[in-house]
């Protein structure tokens, strides 16, 4: 028991060979089921069950579609952009997906919507995962393993199933922390643009202000605001009304009233409306774990803690602080993985850590499954324990930041 409790400890039960096996049978099975699903459909369009390929490309590449028809505001009211959907596909049943992005979006769904669906979809699904392949080879580009672990990584498939966006979201998110030191107006375009998905900025101009990356602060700014102009510009001032009505559907029938399912919402507002909280509640013990993850992000950064340990616990905070996050999104927890090897590859891992990584690895391939048949919110758990894990590393390494924590407590 001894030796077991010792291999569990320092992770000597997963040498590299037996993570390159674990990695290409994960990679591999998931090819398979895919590949299943995609092709034993009544259609080239649909899948086994009916759906749409890459089921939620199919709200995006509608809504572009949309936009060339002439209807350039009609992807934000879910009427009409279901109505269109089904049109297209000559089925009054079909599922429907909507649309839950800003109108900057439009930038990426309309040049897809020019080509055929099943190109446009395996187009968008293959240069944005080479992206992200990109990212992680660049965050860990001494690791043999890098790129194997991240074809593996079981978000990855469950990303490209749904047809998502969570590799551009990846790339955006890592890609802009990497950059942050060396190239640090790029860095914050980069960031700027992740405003297409607002709700995983909440921490992001903490991190930024914190830091003193005043030129990334400034070029995020610029971007945000170009996009805003330049949307108006082609779409005109109606649209953002169009979208705060879109927005209000996505609020209260999808996160609020749980449309999609609350096992499939992996945040701490979803968990506990799954227990039976109201709506109240759940935000505010949402608001709770945002203030606590942004104000541990905010010591670290502020106090100059590793530069890789911040960037992981962003990307594990970026997933607990907003009340909107599916398990597909957690492709951004690979992000953080590879920041948290490359640190311990130079710095050694603590005890448990490779074991804890490897179980965060996992964890896409179950958190929806667990919570569904356990009423366990799973994964929140396990990205809450990963934080903690990461934070703790910080203030051992760096007792700056546990003096400035205590600074700021005592002049608040």
């Amino acid at each position: 028991m001894g030796e077991v409790l010792k291999a569990v400890r320092d992770g000597t039960w997963l040498p590299p060979s037996r993570m390159l096996a674990y990695a290409l049978f994960m990679g591999g099975l998931s090819c398979l089921v895919l590949g299943y699903n995609w092709t034993t459909g009544l259609t080239a369009m649909t899948d086994r069950f009916g759906r749409p390929l890459g089921t939620d490309f199919y709200g995006i590449w509608t809504a572009g579609r949309m936009f060339l028809a002439g209807d350039i505001h009609g992807m934000f009211d879910p009427d009409r952009h279901f109505a269109f959907q089904r049109a297209f596909m000559n089925d009054p049943t079909m599922p429907v997906l909507g649309w839950h992005y800003p109108p900057f979006f439009l930038a990426i769904a309309v040049p897809l919507a020019l080509l055929p669906y099943v190109a446009s979809l395996l187009v968008w699904q293959g240069v944005t995962f080479a992206l992200f392949l990109q990212t992680i080879r660049k965050i860990v580009p001494a690791h043999p393993l890098a790129l194997a672990t991240a074809f593996g990584f079981p978000a990855v498939y469950v990303t490209i199933g749904h047809g998502h966006n969570s590799f551009l979201t990846a790339f955006l998110l890592g890609y802009g922390l990497l950059l942050l030191d060396r190239r640090p107006v790029i860095a914050g375009v980069l960031i700027g643009l992740l405003a297409y998905k607002p709700q995983f900025g909440l921490l992001l101009p903490v991190v930024l202000i914190a830091g003193r990356h005043w030129r990334a602060t400034i070029a995020a700014t610029v971007t945000v605001v170009a996009m805003v102009i330049t949307t108006t510009m082609i779409m005109g001032v109606d649209v953002w009304p169009a979208f705060a009505a879109g927005n209000h559907f996505t609020r209260t029938f999808i996160l609020e009233q749980g449309a999609t399912g609350w096992h499939k919402i992996q945040t701490v507002f979803s968990a506990v409306r799954s227990f039976g909280g109201s709506i109240t509640l759940a935000y505010a013990v949402q608001g709770l774990a945002t203030t606590a993850v942004l104000v541990s992000l905010a010591g670290m950064t502020y106090a100059r803690a590793d530069k890789r340990l911040i960037a992981s616990a962003t990307c594990i905070a970026t997933m607990l602080a907003t009340p909107y996050a599916l398990d597909y999104d957690m492709t951004i927890l690979g992000v953080a993985i590879a920041f948290s090897v490359a640190h311990g590859l130079e710095r050694g891992f603590d005890p448990y850590t490779k074991c804890l990584l490897a179980l965060v690895w996992f964890l896409p391939m179950v958190a929806r499954t667990l919570m569904l048949g356990t009423g366990v919110p799973v994964g929140v758990l396990v990205m809450t324990l990963y934080l903690v894990a990461v934070v703790s590393r910080a203030l051992r390494d760096n007792p700056v930041v546990v003096g400035s924590l205590k600074w700021s407590f005592v002049r608040g």
